[in-house]
């Protein structure tokens, strides 16, 4: 049953070597897993993320990632001090201010990756 297998995020990337060097210097982060053409990042808490290499990277107009965290605004301050840049919403239905929309019960802020994914830093209020 689907309900008891591990589940993974995928994003494309167009430079496998650009979005690794991103995810480190810009977010930290560490592949758990490096293949020919491929990486796999693993949480703490069990997520995975497979990073692979193919011409449709960026294309996507959604959000693709979101991290769950307990104080946006903090998280969003550290993504900046590695040189994040947040994108700006104003639109109906979605805005915000200095980077973080504020949506019903959550807060929100969304950047894109060096392959141009759309990612997003998240938390419940």
């Amino acid at each position: 049953m689907l309900s008891q297998l591990e589940t993974a995020a995928v994003l494309p990337a167009r430079d496998i070597k650009r979005a690794r060097a991103f995810y480190k210097d810009k977010l930290g982060l560490e592949p758990a897993e490096v293949h020919e053409g491929e990486m796999r990042y693993r949480t703490p808490a069990g997520a995975s993320v497979l990073v692979y290499e193919t011409e449709n990277a960026g294309t996507a107009k959604n959000t693709a990632l979101i991290w769950m965290a307990d104080d946006v605004e903090a998280e969003v301050a550290r993504l900046r001090e590695a040189g994040v840049v947040f994108e700006e919403y104003d639109m109906p239905g979605l805005e915000t201010e200095n980077g973080i929309a504020t949506t019903g019960q959550e807060r929100a802020a969304w950047f894109k990756d060096s392959e141009g994914n759309i990612l997003c830093v998240a938390q419940v209020v």
